[in-house]
């Protein structure tokens, strides 16, 4: 049986998966190529310290999960808007559904803050990680 935060980052992928063209991965390295409607990789992240509450026992986690929106294009024109059709389909996904289908509290992506990446020889790309506040209660620090 999975965990608590196992079934929430599935849930966070699965919402991913949603986003129109983009290709979706998770804990993979950066592929040679990026598809034309985007890459984005979904890193678990750090769930941080919890929050305890006693009677009955309760850890309140803000779990910060991490994805990478990656584009790939010829121009700095095509490469923005690219990234910024990709970045607001996320957040589009995400608000749909912020409890991600009832297992967590709340979700809240963070603004990105891309950067163009050359690449000798090839198409330059822009990239950035997304942070997504993930927020959840388990009865236990491993469940």
């Amino acid at each position: 049986m999975a965990t608590t935060r196992e079934n929430v980052l599935q849930a966070l992928f699965g919402v991913l998966q949603g986003v129109p063209g983009a290709t979706v991965l998770r804990g993979e390295v950066l592929p040679e190529r990026v598809p034309a409607g985007g890459l984005l990789i979904l890193r678990d992240g750090e769930p941080g310290a919890p929050e305890v509450t006693l009677s009955p026992l309760r850890y309140h986690w803000q779990h910060r999960a991490e994805v990478e929106a990656i584009v790939q294009g010829k121009t700095p024109t095509t490469r923005d808007s690219t990234f910024d059709a990709l970045a607001a389909a996320i957040g589009t996904a995400l608000a749909a559904d912020r409890t991600l289908g009832g297992l967590c509290d709340w979700s809240e992506p963070d603004a990105p803050q891309p950067v163009d990446l050359p690449i000798e020889g090839a198409q330059a790309l822009k990239a950035a990680v997304i942070a997504v506040t993930l927020h959840y209660t388990t009865s236990d620090p491993l469940a």
